[in-house]
């Protein structure tokens, strides 16, 4: 296995292959990436690499209510994930929606080891699996750190684990919005890290930001807004570092 702890390079942008799963599971992935395409402009790249079967534990950041509709449309099989109770209170064909694509409601005041043993669970019985181990939604559109949560999962169950980055959701339904506005979304997947259960906790809370932010900071390169941003930031050291020369220079 290579050193984990190395970023690796993100994948160039691919066609997803065949959606596997049942007639509503189909029907309801095509109609909600057509309708992402249309309305956010989705693109995602990566996802040819992801395991077509077997237990596998997707782990990405979290900018917005749009994330878990957003993998489910992304990856070619069915995908399940935990999703707030409160989600499954809002519009009906919302909810309606979330459940076709594998959304399952669990209370955040409930118990974490039913909910981790859940997840165990149905990775170890082949299924796809995806968490956010920031814990909750970010209020900034910043990755923030990992919680620990998510490599007691990964040491126990024993399966892939797939890195994603998702860029574009938090502007597009940031918190306190009612409705989301069209926005580009970006999805980056990485590759699968089979291994990385092997590792000590914190090493794969490590493994896992690293990856996920690499990812993170490649999609923002591609977005000109923040390409721009990060122009204007290295001008601005440019000049900053002269000035300071000129300073001492003086004296």
């Amino acid at each position: 296995m290579s050193n984990p702890s190395i970023p690796v390079p993100p994948l160039p942008p691919g066609r997803v292959f065949h959606v596997e799963g049942k007639t509503p599971f189909r029907v309801a992935h095509v109609l909600s990436r057509i309708v992402f395409t249309t309305l956010f402009d989705l693109k995602v790249y990566g996802a040819e690499t992801f395991p077509p079967s077997g237990g596998v534990l997707v782990v990405s950041n979290h900018q917005s209510h749009l994330d878990p509709v957003i993998l489910g449309v992304a990856i070619p099989r069915s995908l399940s994930y935990f999703a707030k109770s409160e989600l499954f209170e809002m519009h009906p064909l919302f909810t309606r929606l979330i459940e076709s694509l594998g959304a399952f409601p669990v209370r955040q005041t409930g118990s974490a080891a039913g909910a981790i043993k859940e997840t165990i669970d149905r990775l170890q019985s082949g299924g796809a699996l995806n968490i956010y181990p920031e814990g909750s939604r970010c209020t900034d559109g910043e990755i923030h750190p990992f919680e620990k949560g998510a490599a007691l999962i990964i040491r126990k169950a024993k399966v892939p684990v797939v890195p994603v980055a998702i860029h574009g959701s938090f502007e597009s339904f940031p918190p306190g919005t009612m409705l989301p506005k069209p926005h580009p979304i970006r999805v980056m997947f990485g590759p699968p890290m089979t291994h990385l259960h092997e590792l000590k906790g914190e090493e794969i809370t490590k493994v896992m930001q690293e990856r996920v932010t690499g990812l993170y900071a490649w999609l923002r390169g591609q977005d000109p807004i923040y390409r721009e941003r990060a122009e204007w930031a290295v001008q601005r050291r440019l000049v900053e570092r002269a000035e300071k020369r000129r300073r001492k220079m003086k004296h």
